[in-house]
């Protein structure tokens, strides 16, 4: 398949939508929405305080996230809508990532080594055997394996591993490479990067739908506005509300690395459950290696702390002891932005002209392709694609136009 570079027609659109976007937040899912609009042709301008390469505000989760690509081994009863999107978004990433090292000329470190997800006692076994029975029913790949075929497969688990599955389709990329290159392939797509916090959304008067105020001062006027920021979103002020809360979702993790001449600790992604608390190592070309994470409800909170840290690395040697014998090259903090149910928010909005792209929880890298696709039709067409509308941002909302997660949080 050949790959163009070059920006895509614009196409004539709805008198509900116009050329002109405002894209609030330059994560991952920002910067996707913002270079597919301007490939379909729209005026993007993308408002971000925090440089592509520095780190970001205490912390947002794309700089942080390990990167995992696990639509099948992170399935949870009750999401299977959220799995199913993301099994579509996990099929858009290789012609993503071909598409994206092209045209910004920068590697996002995919790996299409798969996934191991392993037990450690027999309670951990039965959850995972109750996962591979979820797998089967929405046709996700995975294979049952034993304890010594895991240990096949990743010779530095611990001889105690009681079972595992193999996702051979669950793959991973480095975040922080991928959100350089949506950087540059955004300017190179014509999207205008303003360094700048947004304070508010107002309806405007003249020629321009909204306009969005800035903390350094000035007003950017826009046909349509992307809020797109996590869950900063939450201090944005808007003409009314039409979201409900985006609440922050701690993560603690670590980056390690072996000593030098020494192997990787794992050669594909290795998910695991230790007496039901989940732990993660997830290796880079490089030879560091992931490992997290907590998953905390403690607000704004992002203080490092020596709980978290411990949680993560009791567990981690259980399942791998050589664990304690690398370096600890980085630790980190972020937070995940959850909504009510922990599904997406994306699209129009009740307020004209006014989108949400957020509240993807654990899932906004592997939900990136799938985002960039869904927002970019939205803000063309007026209205989300088909298999995106059950995750639309104005779901619930009733004949009184109080959504219910409204009247939950308020």
């Amino acid at each position: 398949m050949r790959i163009s570079n070059e920006p895509r027609p614009a196409t004539s659109r709805p008198t509900n939508v116009g050329d002109r976007v405002v894209v609030v937040g330059g994560g991952l899912i920002g910067r996707v929405t913002a270079w597919r609009a301007a490939q379909r042709g729209l005026s993007v301008t993308l408002v971000e305080p925090d440089p592509v390469d520095e780190p970001r505000r205490a912390r947002a989760s794309s700089v942080v996230a390990a990167g995992m690509l696990t639509p099948t081994t992170e399935a949870v009863f009750g999401e299977e809508r959220l799995v199913e999107l993301g099994v579509r978004s996990a099929g858009l990433y290789a012609d993503f990532v071909a598409e994206l090292e092209e045209v910004s000329g920068v590697s996002v470190g995919h790996r299409t080594t798969g996934t191991l997800l392993v037990a450690f006692d027999r309670d951990d076994l039965a959850v995972l055997d109750d996962l591979h029975g979820l797998q089967k029913r929405i046709g996700a790949t995975g294979e049952r394996l034993t304890s010594r075929e895991c240990r096949r497969l990743e010779p530095m688990l611990a001889p105690s591993v009681r079972g595992g599955l193999l996702a051979p389709d669950d793959h991973s990329v480095d975040p922080r490479l991928l959100l350089r290159a949506l950087a540059v392939a955004g300017e190179r797509a014509g999207v205008v990067e303003v360094a700048d916090r947004v304070e508010g959304v107002d309806r405007a008067t003249g020629g321009a739908r909204l306009g969005v105020r800035l903390a350094g001062g000035g007003v950017l006027p826009t046909d349509q506005v992307v809020l797109a920021a996590g869950c900063w979103n939450e201090r944005i002020a808007l003409p009314e509300p039409v979201v409900p809360h985006l609440r922050p979702v701690k993560g603690q993790l670590l980056r390690m690395r072996p000593p030098a001449g020494e192997p990787p600790l794992v050669s594909r992604t290795v998910r695991g459950l230790v007496r039901g608390f989940p732990v993660y190592f997830v290796p880079r070309e490089d030879g560091e290696v992931v490992v997290g994470a907590t998953q905390e409800e403690l607000g704004y909170d992002t203080a490092l702390t020596a709980g978290g840290l411990w949680q993560v690395l009791r567990d981690a040697r259980e399942l791998v002891p050589g664990v304690t014998e690398l370096e600890i090259t980085e630790t980190c903090v972020g937070l995940r932005p959850g909504s009510p149910d922990n599904e997406p928010l994306l699209g129009p909005t009740r307020i004209p002209g006014v989108h949400l792209a957020g509240g993807h929880h654990r899932h906004g890298v592997l939900l990136t392709p799938v985002t960039g696709e869904a927002m970019g039709e939205a803000l063309t067409s007026g209205t989300l694609p088909e298999y995106a509308r059950p995750f639309a941002a104005d779901r619930g909302l009733g004949g009184d136009h109080t959504s219910t997660w409204e009247k939950q949080w308020n």
